[in-house]
């Protein structure tokens, strides 16, 4: 099938960045969007933001302007540019692809295992 993996995941301080990278490997036909979930303590997992095989792209509000997402078609991976990181941003971040395994009639949801990014005030 199609299993995806995260890194980048760490501590840093308010105002800080870090960078998250996923990258899907298998027997992958095709990916069409991408994208990025994050789910704090005791919250349910929400969107971050998404980016299609196009490269269009959407956000959360909260995260818009301080997020960047973008992919690479032909490695099969998918990175996040956290800015201006806040202690609200805290979770665990999951990697999340709609893909087409070889030899299957459609696509499929696949996630990461997902990396924490802790920012301290």
């Amino acid at each position: 099938q199609v299993q995806l993996v995260e890194s980048g995941g760490g501590l840093v301080q308010a105002g800080g960045s870090l960078r998250l990278s996923c990258a899907a490997s298998g027997s992958i036909f095709s990916i069409n969007s991408m994208g990025w979930y994050r789910q704090a303590p005791g919250k349910q997992r929400e969107f971050v933001a998404g980016i299609t095989s196009g490269g269009r792209t959407n956000y959360v509000d909260s995260v818009k302007g301080r997020f960047t997402i973008s992919r690479d078609n032909v490695k099969n991976t998918v990175s996040l540019q956290m800015n201006s990181l806040e202690p609200e941003d805290t979770a665990v971040y999951y990697c999340n692809a709609d893909a087409r395994p070889k030899f299957a009639t459609r696509s499929f949801n696949f996630w990461g295992q997902g990396t924490q990014v802790t920012v301290s005030s």
